[in-house]
């Protein structure tokens, strides 16, 4: 069976010792039946990761016992993800496939044509946890409060390009937009209605904006999401150097 990988809060390093956090101590009891002296992965988004075993588990609440470190933390910053708010079940899907893909920040946008309202950010985090437990990110994306589009690209680093994933309109294919970046890069993907005339027109007069097209198709939101942070991590992303 394969160790329990778990995200904790506190400090880690060797011959430490750490609290769980809440039902961490339910799922690895209850649900994995392990007990103590059994071996756990953790990791905390800044001392790398560590092999550890339980030290004392009682209810809802665990203590680990910390052993060597397994991998420094080396994560490189991910793209940025601005992603209109989508319904609930779309939303959590793509918090964890973007999670899974290395994505750094997502913050839902909401737009003349959102079907949602601002998300449930504690449930979206408590998803983006267990993504990166079980895909082995050293890290966990932050997921920054929903805001209106024109808040949230004032609150943009113009420095950082941000592409928009055009549904119409002669864009340059994303890969090739992307071609030859360095440094963050970021992602803008629209509601199921599109963007309506005014708010392209808002968009187009940011220079830190790129329409970059995702094909000859037109793709539902969540499935240009998690299609446009693949390409931006296959050209000049972490995938770029594979796994270490």
């Amino acid at each position: 069976m394969t160790t329990p990988r778990l995200y904790v809060d506190a400090p880690l390093a060797e011959g430490a010792e750490a609290d769980s956090l809440p039902g961490q101590g339910r799922y690895l009891g209850s649900v994995l039946r392990k007990g103590v002296g059994d071996a756990v992965v953790l990791f905390n988004g800044r001392d790398g990761e560590f092999a550890a075993t339980l030290a004392a588990i009682r209810k809802d609440a665990a203590r680990f016992a910390v052993g060597r470190r397994l991998r420094a933390q080396d994560t490189p910053a991910g793209p940025r993800l601005l992603l209109a708010a989508l319904k609930r079940d779309a939303m959590e899907w793509t918090v964890e496939k973007a999670t899974e893909l290395g994505v750094a920040t997502l913050r839902p946008v909401l737009t003349a044509r959102c079907v949602a309202q601002g998300p449930n950010l504690d449930r979206l985090g408590l998803i983006a946890r267990e993504a990166a437990e079980q895909c082995e990110r050293l890290d966990l994306p932050v997921l920054e409060p929903a805001l209106a589009l024109h808040a949230a690209l004032d609150s943009w680093d113009p420095a950082v390009p941000l592409f928009l994933a055009a549904e119409r309109g002669a864009a340059p294919g994303l890969a090739a937009a992307a071609a030859g970046r360095a440094g963050p890069v970021g992602l803008l993907v629209g509601p199921e209605g599109g963007f309506t005339v005014a708010e392209l027109d808002a968009l187009q007069r940011r220079p830190f904006v790129v329409p970059a097209a995702l094909g000859p198709r037109i793709l539902r939101a969540e499935t240009a999401a998690v299609s446009g942070l693949a390409v931006l991590q296959a050209v000049c992303g972490d995938w770029v150097k594979g796994r270490s």
